[in-house]
């Protein structure tokens, strides 16, 4: 049985799709939150679906031995980061090397790294009049954004768009996709294409 950690910082639109998609499933299971933010609204996504959560802040989540206790009392096989804002220990990336996952709401290489997240990435994109944008799943490393890519899907940017607009097509594109390739990931199923 394969047990996910979702870690996100926000809304956890993500993160709910997620443990829908894999409720009951057989050989897939999400038994914990992991956030940043007590105030968070994944948090009471995550009480709704009666799944067990965590808030870390930023001294106890640097300590990579605490935040790697409370995910092995879980049994976490693999993390996905779904939103999440804070850079993960570079001890806890090596501990799941290939096993952890991030979401980002721009095509990468492009419009990634520090400080590249939400409504900043889409104001990028618009005004580097792009002509489309898209999703990145990829491997979490120790530098943000750099890690190597699972898979993209794309989306075009309308002349019309405005921030709110494009982040609506790119919600769509993660809501989409993200299980889908997290279960063929964990299965063993995925390839590219």
């Amino acid at each position: 049985m394969h047990r996910l950690a979702i870690f996100a910082s926000g809304s956890g639109s993500n993160a709910e799709r997620i443990i829908r998609y894999f409720q009951d499933h057989p050989d897939i299971h999400v038994p914990l939150i992991v956030s940043n933010h007590a105030e968070a609204y994944v948090l009471q996504r995550a009480e709704n679906l009666k799944v067990p959560y965590v808030v870390f802040d930023r001294e106890a989540f640097s300590d990579a031995g605490s935040l790697l206790r409370v995910l092995q009392e879980h049994g976490i096989t693999w993390i996905v980061l779904a939103g999440f804002l804070w850079k993960v220990p570079d001890e806890l990336v090596k501990i799941y090397d290939r096993r952890m996952i991030n979401i980002h709401p721009a095509l990468l290489p492009s419009y990634g790294g520090k400080g590249m997240y939400g409504e900043r990435v889409h104001r990028a994109v618009l005004a580097a009049g792009e002509k489309e944008s898209g999703i990145t799943i990829h491997y979490v490393n120790e530098r943000y954004d750099e890690g190597e890519c699972i898979f993209q899907a794309r989306c075009p940017v309308l002349p019309e768009d405005t921030p709110e607009s494009l982040a609506d097509r790119i919600h769509a594109l993660e809501h989409k996709h993200f299980p889908v390739v997290i279960e063929g990931l964990l299965l063993g199923e995925w390839s590219e294409g």
